[in-house]
């Protein structure tokens, strides 16, 4: 399958991913619950001569990349955690900025908390050193034990944005040569996609920050 037949494929899995989240945005915090989003598969199994019907739901992979303090990240860093992922890189002329800025309001609600890590992949590994993006991180004055800014082989960046849902690609005809979309993906301690939302747009982000809480209190449960 070719890149520009994934980014089509992505962008129609995103209308799906958008219906669904529409779908709980007029209930209350005391009832929300939030779905699991993306594709979905039925997998029969046998049990005592029965055959029970499971649900096996799109989740992230295994990955591996390198922070801006050169630590490895893989699924192990965000293992039993909730985490709100974005794709992005430093020279980013556009929307960027106001994405950084929107998630700099999840860090300060959740810095304190273990059970929240952020995860920020560069698009521009060549430029986007690991010095880069610890120049970038100190200046936004965060740290990597909660958000980790993370480079690594291009195509498996790119690879993985596909895994999120988010489409990202080279395009010198746009002022920066990227083409990306703004979007913060909110992630369970399963790996399963449970949000989407508009990293630009102020009220947007006040979604993800009501429903990170929804999802940590389902976190909390589920570990009684």
């Amino acid at each position: 399958m070719n890149r520009n037949h994934k980014i089509k494929q992505t962008i129609l899995t995103g209308a799906f991913i958008l219906a669904s989240a529409l779908t709980y945005s007029c209930q209350t915090n005391s009832d929300k619950t939030l779905p699991i989003l993306g594709e979905r598969e039925p997998v029969e199994r046998e049990v005592n001569g029965k055959t029970i019907v499971d649900t096996v739901y799109h989740q992230i992979p295994d990955f591996a990349f390198v922070n801006q303090d050169s630590q490895l990240v893989t699924q192990e860093t965000v293992a039993g955690k909730i985490y709100v992922t974005d794709f992005f890189f430093t020279t980013c002329p556009s929307i960027c900025p106001k994405m950084k800025n929107q998630m700099l309001r999840v860090y300060e609600k959740y810095k304190d908390n273990p059970n929240v890590v952020l995860l920020s992949h560069t698009i521009d590994p060549a430029h986007d050193t690991v010095a880069v993006l610890k120049d970038y991180a100190e200046r936004m004055k965060v740290t990597s034990d909660k958000w980790h800014f993370v480079t690594g082989d291009r195509d498996s960046i790119y690879d993985m944005a596909l895994k999120y849902f988010v489409g990202v690609q080279e395009n010198g005809e746009v002022e920066g040569g990227y083409s990306h979309s703004g979007h913060f993906m909110l992630i369970d301690q399963n790996r399963h996609i449970r949000g989407k939302y508009e990293g630009t747009e102020q009220e947007d982000v006040d979604r993800l920050l009501e429903d990170m809480d929804v999802l940590l209190k389902e976190q909390q449960h589920e570990e009684k």
